[in-house]
């Protein structure tokens, strides 16, 4: 028999709250003598977490607390989110903790996308504060929805397994997504009935975010066109993906024992007589996992990523070296493959000096947006006009190129010349190899190696600080500017 604050609660909230406990239990996220540190930026989202923790407390009583971080972004609507939180705390009778750091800085001397330096400064506050306090377990308020926008996200990107196993309900046994199996429709419902007060965030509509293309644009129109239930079905997939990826990486256990060993806190190295014994599949997977290792995330860390490790494998003579994201280098010598983390051991270099070969870059970008090249020490920078905003060509320098951006397709690519390279420069009938642009125009021959290229759908559009492609330049009919800078370290 229910008691009476049971029968006080309304059919919306009773479902509400029934998934959550069935998610806590079916992950074991949360043991009786846990502490939780709940992540609240004031949108509905978090503020339904905070209210259904709240509830959940009051049934099983929890030490638990709310953490916000001021990311400084958005000037008097990040204070006034930091002070809607307070007041959402102190309703709720919980501990609060917010702080302010300047996420703009760390983007820029860590060159990182404005939304991968938010994520990384938001988890280590988190962290700070939980182990500061004592709270064992973090929740964060991502939902079903959440974990279909990224497995599409991932799938659209070309992600393999991993990509697709989504947000996974528990992480590292302490991150803990209690409404991972909730609707966002059941979100606003839950809100409206109970006449919850929250904040909004502007740049969640803004659709030059490919995040938000996917959830405003693509979404809807699959749940129109092609299935009423894409989220569910997307769900199912990323359980499923992620389910058969945890079995492989069982299996393989014994494999990465044997190939990998440990150089150091930051390096491994791969025995390449044993890694050349095993189906490529399972190389893919020992390769990521010796990266996890030293980087102890996979973030940004792409398929593309790992088959280049492989075709530096298969491809090099016995010296070569890769730059991956994050600081992370990947040197051959002979039968024998290092990892490690350049940010803990700056003797490693990738520049050829050593007399290894220099190995390909390629890495990805959309507007707006800044991507920091390891390998050419440099930035490109993206963003966009309006026809009225495109200056005079005659004042600007090589650094800075527009494109009529109705004729791409993001995200575009960059990366570094490759052999066959041809393009069709502003100007100039008929395309041309770069190698020969770059000997025409005298281009010493190191610069060319590691000249940033930037591709639309495969094609060169620009090789960076030179010329554009003919197919890409502004017109008269040009209604939207894709601005690109190339800044030199």
């Amino acid at each position: 028999m229910g008691t009476g604050k049971d029968r006080s609660k309304s059919k919306i909230e009773k479902k509400i709250l029934r998934t959550v406990k069935q998610t806590i239990a079916t992950h074991r996220m949360l043991a009786a003598d846990d502490s939780v540190l709940i992540a609240v930026s004031g949108g509905p989202d978090s503020v339904t977490l905070a209210h259904v923790m709240h509830t959940l407390n009051e049934e099983h009583p929890r030490r638990s607390a709310i953490a916000h971080l001021n990311h400084c972004l958005r000037q008097k609507d990040s204070d006034r989110d930091a002070e809607f939180v307070a007041e959402l705390a102190r309703r709720l009778n919980l501990p609060c903790y917010i702080e302010k750091k300047d996420v703009r800085h760390f983007q820029r001397s860590a060159h990182l996308s404005l939304e991968e330096a938010a994520r990384k400064m938001r988890y280590g506050f988190f962290e700070e504060i939980s182990a500061r306090n004592g709270f064992n377990k973090i929740a964060i308020g991502h939902h079903s929805n959440d974990n279909a926008e990224l497995v599409l996200m991932n799938l659209l990107r070309g992600s393999g397994p991993l990509g697709l196993s989504g947000i996974a309900p528990v992480r590292g046994g302490k991150i803990v997504r209690p409404l991972i199996q909730l609707k966002r429709s059941e979100i606003i419902d839950y809100i409206a009935e109970k006449k919850l007060l929250f904040v909004t965030d502007a740049s969640n509509t803004d659709l030059s975010f490919r995040r938000n293309r996917i959830r405003h644009q693509l979404i809807p129109e699959l749940e129109k066109a092609y299935n009423p239930a894409i989220i569910e079905a997307l769900n199912r997939l990323a359980t499923i993906m992620r389910a058969e990826d945890q079995w492989l990486e069982n299996i393989l256990s014994k494999d990465f024992n044997k190939c990998i060993s440990v150089k150091g806190p930051d390096a491994v190295s791969i025995d390449l007589g044993r890694l050349e014994r095993l189906a490529a599949s399972a190389k893919r997977r020992i390769i990521r996992r010796a990266i996890l290792s030293v980087k102890m995330d996979l973030r940004r860390i792409t398929l593309a990523h790992i088959d280049a490790v492989l075709n530096l494998i298969d491809k090099s003579p016995a010296a070569g070296c890769l730059n991956l994201p994050d600081g992370i280098r990947v040197r051959l010598r002979s039968a024998d493959l290092t990892i490690n983390n350049r940010k803990s051991d700056a003797s490693v270099s990738c520049d050829g000096s050593d007399g290894s070969a220099v190995i390909d870059y390629q890495y990805t970008i959309a507007p707006p947006g800044a991507l920091f090249i390891q390998e050419a020490r440099a930035t490109i920078k993206l963003a966009e006009l309006g026809a009225d905003d495109l200056p005079d060509f005659n004042t600007i320098g090589k650094n800075l190129a527009f494109f009529d951006m109705d004729r791409l397709q993001f995200p575009l690519v960059v990366r570094n010349p490759r052999p066959g390279d041809r393009f069709s420069p502003l100007g100039v009938n008929g395309t041309q190899k770069v190698k020969k642009y770059f000997i025409d125009n005298k281009i010493p021959r190191p610069q060319r190696r590691l000249c940033p290229l930037l591709l639309n759908a495969g094609k060169i559009i620009w090789l960076a600080g030179h010329r554009i492609d003919n197919c890409v330049k502004v017109v008269s009919a040009t209604r939207r500017i894709l601005k690109a800078e190339l800044l030199l370290a």
